[in-house]
């Protein structure tokens, strides 16, 4: 299947956001996914996944959320400490909100789309897509967050969660210790909330990107077929 790759210009209420749209040459209406960064940036990987998926038949929207900081905001993969302080000068209320809204909008209005919205993402876009669940529930179908550290504040706001959402964490993951990962579970039970947790007992943070050091292969491929399942299942099945 062929896909192509357009780079694409999103306006936000702080200016405009660059980014890559994926879809098959040919393809009849199909569901939309938005696919959130990690703290390094829009990355290579990242863009390989986005490509993954629109093979799965979606139409595939990465944005570049460190748009205020262009042009040199991707980083690589032994460049943490960079990485993490241009994540943390992220204003996590209301700007990254609105960028993320105005992707969904974005995605929406192309042709041949469907009105089904999943969202993922990797580490920093983990954590965006668990708050999207909490604060645009309206906007999207299903989401699906990899190892994304969550906010006190977004676990408060977990009542406003109205989607299925499906979490992936490894068990040993330094950044997202299995106590937070319990009280995130928690709080879910006690809201009655409809989700699905898979914590890969050996597995570190960025499991899923070949490209780091972290990567495990057998969780990689697990939560590939889990997160396939799961969008085909709440964005593809009744269209």
């Amino acid at each position: 299947m062929q896909i192509e790759q357009t780079e694409v210009v999103i306006s936000t209420p702080d200016g405009e956001m660059p980014a890559f749209l994926y879809r098959a040459a040919e393809s009849e209406q199909q569901p939309v996914v938005v696919l959130l960064m990690e703290a390094f940036g829009l990355t290579r990987h990242i863009q390989d996944v986005a490509t993954r998926l629109a093979t799965e038949g979606y139409v595939v929207l990465a944005p570049d959320l460190y748009y205020r900081e262009l042009p040199n905001n991707t980083f690589e993969y032994d460049e943490v400490e960079q990485a993490m302080a241009m994540m943390y000068r992220m204003d996590f209320g209301q700007p990254v909100e609105e960028d993320i809204r105005a992707a969904i909008a974005y995605v929406k209005s192309q042709p041949n789309v469907s009105s089904k919205v999943g969202m993922t993402g990797f580490c920093l876009g983990g954590g965006l897509t668990f708050l999207a669940a909490c604060k645009l529930s309206d906007e999207i179908t299903a989401a699906a967050p990899f190892y994304g550290m969550v906010l006190d504040e977004w676990i408060e706001a977990m009542p406003n969660i109205t989607v299925p959402i499906y979490l992936f964490h490894g068990g040993v993951d330094p950044f997202i210790p299995l106590e937070r990962i319990q009280q995130i579970e928690s709080r879910f039970q006690a809201l009655g909330k409809e989700y699905t947790l898979k914590v890969y007992p050996d597995a570190d943070h960025g499991f899923f990107c070949h490209e780091r050091s972290s990567y495990s292969r057998l969780a990689a491929e697990d939560s590939w077929h889990e997160l396939t399942r799961f969008f085909n299942k709440n964005l593809q099945e009744s269209i």
